[in-house]
């Protein structure tokens, strides 16, 4: 079984994806996070023989459609976020994943491209079983997943500054200081803004994430409830 670990906050009003307000206001860019995190989790429940773990912060009990999340969470292996920085909490985690499924390989993603689909997860974990450690690098300039073949290495990250324009360069520089070289992954589009949020759902109709970010422009659209 693989393991595949998904990183993520609870989408709560006023704390998730700030940077769409606006045009959205703080309930609805907290839904619009709500649907990528619901189309990541459903992405990855249908990816084959993968054991997933969430390494969450934040209440999901306060969050944007709680009862849908809590129950797509039904099943999953649950760890705490821990960690000062956000580049703490990601080492961390894989550490955390790695103690509770020993001898495993860990593929991580994030809430960031709800877009991924189960096929692009099998490509870049049979990557990572054949080279040991493989890098999705994101658009701008950070990275949307790393996988590892010791969860340990990910110690690599905590003196990476995140969420920069060179975030991913970096990350790669200190992997190869530890004589790691991933396999490279497609590049894929972050969700950060109002424009990379409506470019990503351009090209996922039918989806809850497309469904949130038309909601905004006061359109009846199908998925999830406004």
């Amino acid at each position: 079984m693989n393991v595949l670990l998904l990183v993520a906050k609870a989408p709560v009003a006023g704390l998730a994806k700030t940077r769409l307000c606006p045009p959205a206001n703080p309930r609805q860019a907290a839904r619009i996070a709500a649907a990528a995190l619901l189309d990541t989790l459903a992405a990855v429940r249908a990816t084959a023989s993968t054991i997933p773990v969430l390494a969450h912060t934040g209440r999901f009990a306060d969050a944007e459609y709680a009862t849908e999340l809590t129950a797509a969470l039904a099943g999953w292996h649950l760890l705490a976020q821990r960690g000062d920085t956000f580049a703490d909490r990601l080492a961390n985690a894989h550490a955390d994943t790695g103690a509770a499924f020993p001898g495993r390989p860990v593929l991580q993603i994030g809430m960031d491209t709800p877009q991924v689909r189960p096929a692009l997860l099998t490509t870049a974990l049979e990557l990572l079983a054949a080279h040991g450690a493989v890098f999705g690098p994101a658009l701008d300039g950070g990275w949307w997943a790393l996988g590892l073949r010791d969860p340990a290495d990910a110690d690599a990250l905590r003196d990476v500054p995140m969420s920069t324009d060179d975030t991913g360069r970096r990350t790669l520089a200190a992997l190869h200081l530890r004589g790691i070289r991933p396999v490279t992954l497609p590049v894929q589009r972050d969700v950060d803004d109002w424009t990379t949020a409506t470019a990503v759902a351009a090209d996922l109709p039918g989806t809850r994430f497309a469904a949130a970010v038309a909601s905004v422009g006061g359109q009846l659209v199908s998925g999830l409830p406004r």
